[in-house]
């Protein structure tokens, strides 16, 4: 009966599954079938010559019982890129062999490739991947629902189809890298949709590659955006001081609103959200301009006080909710300067031409692992994979980043309009005539009547 019953369950979600997932499903019980042949070809067992009581009785007395060859037990859970399976560790055959013995289960399970990683005391999983999740396409929907952690961004997957998240919590800059077309922005725009839902983070940007928001490709979002510039230096100029100047005054007042010195320890709020600050193509605005004309002359003292004030909020807006993104084509520090740059925790590049256009993405450790290397994604294949140091990991990890469609992000952030709100006018608020009077904002305009 159990076995009819479980018989009959594989078939429904066999019948049901998609192509993927079929291969899969059958790839899982090969793996089942040939596991204990295939461990003690790869090394994977170990010969037991203690027997066990029961054999001990059933032996004859001028007899030496058999000796017993055990092999790790195995757990295996398919998904719609391959297998991940959970090992137990044997007296030798611990991780170290199981990593050893890599190749070996790849080419005996079809896969591009099989990881193995640690997984509590005394056990490992193994990750092996029929589908290389690198050069498969893969499109994001947005849910509309606020995601569950604020200061997570859910980036992709990894070359072993493994979620890959950054940390947001008290990190002051991110840097995106890559050449034209590779997947920068595509990025951010997933970002904002993911998070748009949340009035807990409210989203500024200046967007170097156009002159209007309809222009460009964060026109499907400007009803979920509270400010934004074009290429021009003077808007954006007058942004940043605005950012700068909203700074400040969270600096004045983050304990009598919060209550703490940083915003993290507490996390945001509708009262007081993260402000994300995303700068894209952001050399147009620090580009040193060269001439004596005055035209000239006006462009370079723009350029030097906007990389002055983006200084300002990377260095000193961490603690009071401020996050800024910088996404250029090369971050060399003609296009980031050195000051911003090195500051920011957490980069990413996408495909590069060079090899120094990868060292000023992602540093000097690149060098020390060619594969991760930017550099080898240039092939079209490999639009929206990117190359990163991922916190806890050691090196570097490639990852592919989802596609957001124009019609699915503009229908997220024309749903969730309402939840924008200009942080000034909340912290003027709640800075002053709350803590004066006690009046909750209104939902509806942003600012209390009476305070009005």
């Amino acid at each position: 009966m159990a076995f009819a019953v479980w018989a009959v369950t594989w078939a429904v979600r066999y019948i049901t599954a998609d192509h993927m997932m079929r291969a899969s499903l059958r790839q899982a019980v090969r793996v089942r079938r040939g596991w204990k042949r295939l461990a003690q070809m790869a090394g994977l067992s170990v010969t037991d010559k203690m027997p066990t009581a029961l054999a001990a009785l059933t032996t004859d007395a001028n007899k030496t019982p058999k000796p017993r060859v055990l092999t790790p037990a195995l757990k295996v859970k398919p998904d719609e890129f391959g297998i991940v399976a959970r090992a137990n560790c044997l007296p030798k055959v611990s991780l170290e062999e199981f990593q050893r013995a890599a190749p070996y289960l790849a080419d005996a399970w079809r896969c591009t490739r099989v990881s193995v990683l640690p997984d509590g005391p005394g056990q490992v999983i193994i990750r092996g991947v029929r589908v290389d999740p690198l050069l498969t396409s893969t499109k994001h929907a947005p849910t509309g629902v606020a995601p569950d952690d604020l200061a997570t961004w859910h980036l992709g997957v990894d070359e072993y189809a493994q979620p890959v998240t950054v940390a947001l919590s008290n990190v002051p800059g991110v840097t995106v890298a890559g050449l034209p077309g590779y997947g920068k922005t595509s990025l951010i725009n997933k970002f904002i949709c993911d998070c748009a839902p949340a009035p807990q983070i409210q989203f500024a940007v200046a967007d170097g590659k156009v002159s209007a928001a309809y222009e460009g490709d964060y026109a499907d979002l400007m009803h979920r955006l509270f400010a934004f510039v074009g290429d021009d230096l003077e808007e954006a100029n007058a942004l940043f001081k605005r950012l700068v100047k909203l700074r400040r005054d969270r600096s004045a007042n983050i304990q009598k609103v919060l209550g703490v010195k940083n915003m993290w320890h507490v996390g945001p709020s509708e009262n007081w959200p993260l402000i994300v600050l995303i700068i894209d193509e952001a050399h147009t605005y620090f580009r040193d301009h060269k001439g004596n004309d005055p035209t000239t002359k006006k462009l370079a003292a723009l350029a030097a006080e906007n990389a002055r004030l983006v200084e300002d909020l990377v260095k000193k807006g961490r603690s009071v909710g401020v996050l800024v993104i910088l996404a250029t084509q090369k971050s060399t520090g003609d296009a980031i300067p050195t000051f911003i740059r090195d500051v920011c925790p957490v980069g990413l590049s996408f495909a590069q031409k060079t090899a120094e256009a990868s060292v000023a993405a992602l540093g000097e450790d690149i060098r020390n692992w060619p594969d991760a290397n930017p550099v080898n994604l240039q092939d079209p294949a490999y639009v929206g994979v990117a190359s990163m140091a991922v916190q806890g990991r050691p090196g570097f990890t490639r990852i592919r980043t989802p596609h957001v469609d124009d019609a699915c992000a503009a229908k997220i952030t024309n749903a969730t309009a309402h939840l924008t709100y200009d942080p000034q006018v909340l912290l003027d608020h709640y800075a002053g005539a709350y803590l004066e009077t006690g009046i909750e904002l209104d939902n509806d305009n942003g600012v209390h009547p009476d305070a009005a």
